[in-house]
């Protein structure tokens, strides 16, 4: 099968300069933290989150919501064409991974679950491929 050839493209050695341990293990090697450790699950400020690999906006503050899954959970998307939904058989079970359109990297799964009076999705995703800016920082 031949590989998505996304806008931003580096090695995994170029990913390393500039990722933590942590951040390269989930972005770009799909692993996932463990519930409850994120550094954005509790966060409640207004702002956008964007993509920790390459900065393109992913979810914002507004569609943010408290699911008890243990990560950040958002019902929709800043863009649609920001984030590429992808099956996942991983683990033995069907799945719906998200990533970045923009450098591939793994944010999370999406599940059927999140607020009926959205649009019912949840995207559950690992702080690691986070990176967040407040309201008033934005430009």
């Amino acid at each position: 099968m031949e590989q998505k050839k996304y806008k931003v493209a580096k090695t995994d050695i170029e990913w390393k300069q500039q990722l933590t341990p942590q951040q390269f293990a989930v972005a770009r090697q799909a692993a996932t933290e463990r519930p409850f450790t994120g550094e954005y699950v509790h966060n409640h400020a207004d702002g956008t989150y964007n993509c920790v690999a390459c900065g393109q906006p992913l979810f914002s503050s507004d569609t943010k919501f408290e699911s008890g899954s243990g990560w950040p959970s958002f019902w929709d998307v800043v863009n649609q064409g920001n984030v590429e939904l992808r099956e996942d058989y991983s683990h033995g079970m069907r799945r719906v991974e998200a990533v970045c359109s923009n450098c591939g990297s793994h944010l999370g799964h999406v599940f059927d679950d999140g607020p009926a009076d959205t649009t019912g999705q949840r995207y559950c995703i690992n702080s690691a491929s986070l990176s967040f800016k407040k309201k008033d920082d934005v430009k």
